[in-house]
């Protein structure tokens, strides 16, 4: 694969406009009675014609087998290979919602939960409480007191929460909390590495405070952490390829991994018609568009097959107001599949669709995995989809002589 530093030595300037539109958790798994994925089975007239017009593949996210995070999803989608740039969940959401990180800190995702009277997890999610409950119980934890450590406890959306860990000698390299199955109970945070002793020992006292303040706030009466995280330094996408990039998503943690590679926030409502407004009204400031769709993975997650298909079906009806802007390049694609049959994510590689006026149509019958697969750009590690961008964009000069 083509270093970053290479990149960067082909990129050239361009007029072109390039929007890559990310479906979270696109990719399916075929139901029962007619076998067809959620993608299949959604009525999507727009996404078909432009596939048609398009060239498609399949795109494993880090590696053939390997189940992603949505962090690394997104690394590999933005040409950062996943096995290479680390970046813990923590420092994703603390960046999403603008928390300014120190030197000192120690970044955290969590989770509210909910847990029964033996310490079983019987939702991890807590119901999905309102971001109002999840501020009144940040609240709360931020009156634990842990000596030599400051911490700061923020809100991010719905269940999710970010807590900031500020002091001396807390290190990377901790597991997490969350067993990632009901039925069981959290789990102790270790330490992968001697240098996270002390961080492993701050994490575990936080979460047994938690356990004490949060007694009674039923449904969210515990808490989960992962993804511990100091902030990175991290080539910027748009220092490679030298364009100015927006992000348009709902959701703080997409924001924030947008930001870490260089892109700007540009401020939009909460449902798929909001981004898309916000699309046209930003289309002229920038040359590169991250917008990021995130509930057709919240319903993959839930088992909702249906409610995954109608999300879908919303970006269809949305679509033409993208073509409209007459962009250079398009891209369609998910950071990672959410089969409702699994109820999370998977291993199975994404559905691309790349189009561009110097793309080699498929003649595809319609954008799902079953036509992806045979189409022009194979099967592929997602790392590899930005230089693909960026070529069709006229946006890298001659390797070589």
């Amino acid at each position: 694969m083509i270093s970053l530093d290479d990149l960067k030595a082909l990129a050239r300037p361009a007029r072109t406009k390039i929007v890559l539109l990310v479906m979270d958790g696109v990719g399916g798994l075929p139901r029962s009675f007619d076998g067809k994925t959620e993608l299949e089975a959604a009525a999507t007239p727009n996404l078909d014609a432009l596939a048609a017009q398009a060239t498609l593949g399949l795109a494993d996210p880090v590696a053939p087998g390997i189940t992603p995070g949505s962090g690394p999803g997104h690394l590999g989608i933005f040409g950062y290979d996943p096995l290479q740039f680390r970046i813990g969940r923590g420092v994703l959401e603390a960046v999403g919602i603008d928390m300014q990180m120190t030197e000192k800190d120690l970044a955290a995702r969590g989770n509210f939960c909910s847990v029964d009277a033996q310490g079983l997890i019987t939702d991890r999610r807590a119901g999905r409480i309102p971001t109002e409950t999840c501020a009144k119980l940040c609240g709360l934890l931020e009156t634990i007191k842990i000596p030599g450590v400051e911490l700061i406890v923020r809100p991010v959306r719905e269940h999710r929460f970010v807590v900031l860990f500020r002091g001396e000698g807390l290190e990377e390299g901790l597991s997490e909390s969350d067993p990632q199955e009901v039925g069981k109970a959290p789990l102790p945070v270790r330490a992968e590495a001697p240098r996270a002793a002390h961080a492993a020992e701050i994490a575990n006292r936080f979460s047994a405070e938690a356990k004490r303040v949060l007694a009674a706030e039923h449904p969210a009466n515990m808490l989960l952490l992962r993804g511990f995280s100091r902030h990175p330094d991290i080539l910027k996408l748009t220092d490679i390829y030298g364009v100015r990039a927006g992000v348009i998503a709902v959701y703080p943690m997409y924001r924030g991994l947008a930001r870490l590679v260089g892109m700007q926030a540009v401020k939009a409502g909460d449902t798929v018609a909001d981004e898309f407004t916000a699309l046209e009204k930003s289309f002229g400031q920038f040359d590169f568009f991250f917008v990021h769709i995130k509930k057709t993975d919240s319903y993959g997650e839930d088992g909702n097959f249906d409610g995954k298909m109608h999300v879908i079906e919303e970006v269809d009806r949305e679509l033409p107001r993208l073509l409209a802007l007459q962009p250079d390049v398009i891209v369609v694609t998910g950071d990672h599949s959410t089969p409702a049959a699994c109820k999370a994510h998977s291993w199975h590689p994404v559905p691309v669709l790349l189009w561009s006026k110097w793309c080699r149509p498929d003649g595809a019958k319609g954008f799902s995995e079953r036509e992806c697969r045979f189409g022009g750009l194979g099967h592929i590690r997602a790392a590899e989809l930005m230089p693909l961008i960026m070529g069709y964009a006229e946006r890298l000069a001659k390797f070589g002589a």
